[in-house]
Formats: structure tokens, C-alpha cells, sequence
């Protein structure tokens, strides 16, 4: 049956749609081959255009609450941020999910080392080490690397189960060792554990090298948590960038996908995203996304 949340969302994905048409329309693009005598109603065109791009953040940011419907009502986010993530986007994802009756569990900031091929050798030797101490059962030891240390970090931040719950002692193990490495710092206090994992990117290339890195990560951590939301910007989503790189690897297949986060609507829909996570349905959203603008369900 086709519901109110329904033709909401959807009516968000048609004003993405033309508020983009029409920012190709009437932006720079428009003006080639103009003379000068055409510049003014060019500038009139122009600035349509810019008010129709913001039309869709508009509309999503007036019917954000409605269409999320409290959705997150005891079920809390982890905030991964990778290195060069915006702290301005962060903030907005952080809005949007307490607006979803959610709230953050606590902000985990990735390092550069955790990231950089020069540090493997530390990032396999403590998760070996880490892998032992917890004890058989907690994550896979022969697992690879990145794989390895995306378990753990799941272990750290994030439950399998569809709610929250207190930190665990392997929890707290694992946050410890990798602030000492100064691999991942964790949130000051006993943080409680999340289902869901929303992984915000940062600004790094899509090297190969770090490409390999991301998907081990992300590919483990997913494991080891209820399921994992990944998003990035507009730039990040189009050729050579991370996210678009990140959509063709064996990842993309367990976890979700989010582009334009920089955005209002692009922040309504990752949180969209999550509770679709959380009902265990994946997918790659937002302007560049294979399954659409939003979720639609």
C-alpha cells in the first residue's frame, strides 16, 4: 500500500531532480556562446536556479520529522568520522538523527594512521594482539588486516542487536588500546554501544592503497554491528572520488550508501538510510545513487 511517508520521500526525489535540471540549466553552462547584452537575464536565470537548488533542502529539512516518524526512538547512532570528515556535516547527521527520536551514542574519530599503508604493520600487530586478549568468538583472528581491525572497531562502538546497550568490558578493552595507539579516539565516558554505525568519509583520494583500507574497515565492521551507513559528499560520489570508488568494491554489498551529505536533504536521507538499514535492506542513495534520490521504504 502506498503510504503518506511514501509520496513524501518521493515528492523529495522529484525536487532533487529539478532543482538539479535546473541548476544544468541556468548555471555557467548556460551562459556560453552569450554576449553581454544576454548577461543580465542570464544572472536572473542563474539566481532561479540557485533558489531551486535550495528548494529541495528546503522541503526536506520542513518534512524530515513526519517522514522519519520517530523511527530511531531508542535505537542510537555511532558517528565514525574518518579523517577530513566535516565537523559541519557531522553536526548536521547529529541534528537530523535526534530529530528521528534518535540520538548519537558519541563521535569516534578516526586517525591518519589507522588509514595510511605506512602504519599496517601496527594496525596488524595490535589487532592481533587485541584479537587474542578478547578471546575466541569476539572477532574472526585469521581474518585479514583491515578486516580484522574493522571487527574490533565494531566491538568498540557498536552491538548486532536492534538496540542500544551498555558498554562491555571488551568494548572498553578495545577503545583503550587504539586511543593508546592513537588510532581511534573514542568519546570521553562509558559511551553505550550502537546498532548501526553511520561512517562518515572525509576529503583523502581513492587511492588503491586506501581504497583497500576503507573496505576492510567498513567491510568488518559491519560484521560485527546491526549494519553500517557510509556517506560522503557530492565531490566524493562522482569519478576518482572515494565514495563512487567505494560503490564498486565487495563492501558496497554490506553496507549502505549515501552521497551529497553536505546538504540538508543529503543529511535527511542518510538518516532515511539508517532506518532502512536497520530493517535490514541496504542500497546506494542520493544524486548519484543506483537506487535512487532517497530510500523509499
Amino acid at each position: 500500500m502506498i503510504t503518506y511517508r511514501h509520496h513524501v520521500v518521493s515528492l523529495v526525489a522529484v525536487f532533487l531532480a529539478l532543482a538539479v535540471g535546473v541548476v544544468l540549466g541556468g548555471g555557467p553552462l548556460s551562459e556560453l556562446g552569450r554576449d553581454d547584452d544576454q548577461q543580465a537575464p542570464a544572472r536572473t536565470v542563474t539566481q532561479q536556479a540557485r533558489l531551486a537548488a535550495g528548494y529541495g533542502d528546503t522541503f526536506a529539512e520542513s518534512a524530515a520529522e513526519r517522514l522519519y516518524d520517530g523511527g530511531l526512538a531508542d535505537r542510537p547512532v555511532a558517528l565514525l568520522a574518518m579523517p577530513g570528515a566535516d565537523d559541519t556535516t557531522v553536526a548536521g547527521l547529529t541534528e537530523q538523527v535526534e530529530l528521528a527520536g534518535g540520538s548519537v551514542t558519541g563521535r569516534y574519530d578516526v586517525q591518519p594512521a589507522l588509514v595510511a599503508a605506512s602504519e599496517k604493520a601496527l594496525v596488524d600487530t595490535l589487532g592481533s594482539q587485541l584479537a587474542a586478549d578478547l578471546g575466541a568468538g569476539v572477532v574472526d583472528a585469521e581474518a585479514s588486516t583491515y578486516a580484522r581491525m574493522g571487527q574490533l572497531v565494531g566491538v568498540a562502538l557498536a552491538t548486532t542487536g536492534d538496540e542500544g546497550s551498555p558498554a562491555t568490558d571488551e568494548a572498553e578493552t578495545v577503545r583503550q588500546s587504539l586511543a593508546a595507539a592513537e588510532l581511534v579516539v573514542s568519546p570521553e565516558g562509558e559511551a553505550s554501544r550502537a546498532p548501526v554505525v553511520l561512517a562518515v568519509l572525509g576529503d583523502t583520494a581513492a587511492t588503491e592503497g586506501e581504497l583497500a583500507v576503507l573496505d576492510g574497515l567498513l567491510g568488518g565492521i559491519a560484521e560485527t554491528s546491526a549494519g553500517v551507513v557510509t556517506v560522503g559528499d557530492t565531490d566524493s560520489a562522482r569519478t576518482g572520488g572515494v565514495l563512487a570508488a567505494l560503490r564498486r568494491e565487495p563492501v558496497a554489498d554490506v553496507v549502505t550508501t549515501v552521497d551529497g551529505v553536505e546538504s540538508a536533504l543529503g543529511q535527511v536521507t542518510a538518516v532515511l538510510a539508517v532506518l532502512r538499514r536497520l530493517s535490514g535492506e541496504g542500497g546506494a542513495f542520493g544524486a548519484s545513487g543506483a537506487d535512487g534520490a532517497v530510500p523509499l521504504g
